[in-house]
């Protein structure tokens, strides 16, 4: 019998994955417990719909992900910190700081760890910084460093 299971089951198959398993199988086992149900052409052609609508949708977040990573790679990002006489900082600044400082200048909310440093910056200056939006999609940003006043 031709199932297609709702769930994954260790050994025999994963979600909405198609498989022939034997007919005492499907009806004491995976029917009773919803794990899966019987690939009639109604199921199917579902199935079908949901895996092109999600990947419509995935096509859509990396589509918006490459717009805003052009807008974004045009400009650049403020930060502002303590800094001696020798324009060195006192600390250094973080990844933590520079996405907090995207999300006030761009209304970007980016998590600190898809900031990536080529080194620490530890003095005022222009430094580059690689943003991650999506997967396989950076931005590549300016982030000039200014003393606090």
């Amino acid at each position: 019998m031709k199932v297609i299971f709702l769930e994954d089951v260790p050994g025999t198959g994963k979600k909405d994955q198609i498989a022939t398993v034997s007919d005492g199988y499907a009806r004491n086992f995976l029917l009773p417990r919803k794990l899966a149900r019987e690939a009639s052409p109604d199921a199917l052609n579902a199935i079908q719909r949901a895996k092109s609508a999600e990947q419509h949708r995935e096509a859509m977040r990396k589509q918006d992900a490459e717009t805003l990573a052009r807008k974004l790679s045009k400009g650049v990002i403020v930060v502002s910190a303590r800094a001696g006489e020798t324009d060195r900082l006192y600390g250094s600044v973080t990844a933590q700081e520079i996405a907090e400082a995207l999300n006030a200048q761009y209304h970007v909310s980016i998590e600190k760890r898809r900031v990536e440093l080529t080194e620490p910056i530890r003095a005022l200056g222009e430094y580059p910084v690689t943003v991650w939006l999506y997967a396989g999609v950076e931005a590549n940003m300016i982030v000039k460093v200014a003393a606090k006043a």
